[in-house]
C-alpha cells in the first residue's frame, strides 16, 4: 500500500501526452530533442511511454514560470 501522497508511477502513450499538454506530436519531439521536455522510455521494439509524473511535472514548472 503506498504511503503519503505519493502517487503510483504511471505510463503515459503518445496520445495521453498530447492531449494532457495539449501540444502537438512535433513540439513534443522537438522538445525532447532539445532537451526540455521530458524523454521518452523505450519499452521494447517500437513501444514507448512517458513518465507521467515527468510530464505533469514539466507542466507545473511551464505554469509557474509564467
Amino acid at each position: 500500500m503506498p504511503s503519503g501522497n505519493r502517487a503510483q508511477p504511471r505510463f503515459l502513450r503518445l496520445a495521453e501526452v498530447l492531449e494532457m499538454t495539449g501540444m502537438g506530436k512535433t513540439f513534443i519531439y522537438a522538445r525532447m530533442k532539445d532537451g526540455t521536455f521530458p524523454k521518452q522510455i523505450q519499452l521494447g521494439g517500437k513501444s514507448v511511454v512517458w513518465s507521467e509524473q515527468e510530464v505533469i511535472k514539466w507542466m507545473e514548472d511551464r505554469m509557474a514560470s509564467r
